[in-house]
């Protein structure tokens, strides 16, 4: 039989070998008639290495996932929990790429 939280255990696993701060990662697990929700706490300065180029990091984590899930018979859903004054403005990021010579 699987254990309950083998998704939790599979998460953890694979964001603390990408991250370089591994001892930050915290992840919440909840249940609920919706299927299971993994809420995903990490460093801010790792936020780039989860999410990867146009997302495709998150996005093949959610979908390694919900295979995961299949096999328990839930529907498994990840959240990044952004850090605080983690996300930069629109105007201050549109400054900031103006300012790069690309």
């Amino acid at each position: 039989m699987v254990k309950e939280t083998s998704d939790k255990e599979f998460l953890e696993y694979v964001i603390k070998a990408l991250v370089d701060n591994p001892s930050d990662v915290k992840i919440d697990r909840k249940v609920d008639e919706m299927g299971v929700l993994l809420s995903l706490k990490l460093n801010p300065a790792d936020m780039g290495q989860i999410i990867g180029k146009g997302g495709s990091t998150v996005k093949a984590l959610r979908t390694l996932l919900r295979i995961v899930g299949l096999k328990n018979h839930a529907r498994v859903n990840l959240k990044i929990e952004e850090p605080e004054g983690g996300r930069v403005s629109a105007k201050g990021s549109s400054e900031k790429l103006e300012d790069l010579d690309l």
